[in-house]
């Protein structure tokens, strides 16, 4: 199995176009509370992108993802709320395992790769929701619109991975893993507080 083929293995475990909080959303049954539960403390995490590829060395990509962070909050912003420290006990996790990851560079692709790749399709489906069901300012969807064609950063992030050796590659895939499961069980801590 090469290198791709495992991290989107590992990812495939944990598809967040799976999880019952992005599909509520896309079915429009997610109550509008949610969503700024959702903005407030998935912002927290958005904010952590960049430091991932200052460690790359990649300063242009982290000042893309810097302008990123001032797209969230005009989604927050739109939905009367602003992003803040992160509350829900795995949305905490999430953010250590972010800081953690992102602080050494194979660590960082894996973890990188594990959101990048899937950004696509879920800022797709979100976006698709939020202005099929959703009577919301317009500020709320130029964050999702750009990510939702943003396939650059999981090709760069791959030609990065590609060129380390096999036993380097297995470093990223664990921390794609990591990330992955992070990233699902924080959808789970904000479905848990706002829809239980």
């Amino acid at each position: 199995m090469d290198f791709k083929q495992a991290l989107d293995s590992k990812i495939s475990e944990y598809n967040l176009l799976d999880h019952p909080f992005y599909q509520a959303w896309s079915a429009g049954e997610l109550p509008v509370d949610a969503l700024k539960c959702y903005a407030r403390e998935y912002g927290a995490f958005i904010s952590t992108l960049p430091k991932g590829w200052e460690t790359l060395n990649d300063p242009e990509t982290a000042e893309e993802e810097t302008e990123h962070i001032d797209m969230w909050a005009d989604f927050a912003d739109g939905l009367n709320t602003e992003v803040s420290e992160a509350q829900i006990p795995q949305v905490k996790t999430l953010l250590e395992t972010a800081e953690n990851l992102f602080s050494q560079s194979e660590t960082a692709l894996g973890a990188l790769y594990a959101f990048e790749a899937q950004q696509p399709e879920t800022a797709k489906s979100k976006l698709a929701g939020l202005k099929e069901f959703y009577q919301l300012p317009e500020k709320v969807e130029p964050y999702f619109e750009t990510h939702s064609h943003n396939e650059h950063e999981a090709e760069k992030l791959l030609e990065h991975i590609g060129a380390l050796p096999l036993d380097s590659q297995e470093a990223v895939v664990q921390a794609c893993e990591q990330m992955s499961s992070a990233l699902w069980d924080a959808l789970t801590g904000i479905h848990d507080a706002e829809c239980a």
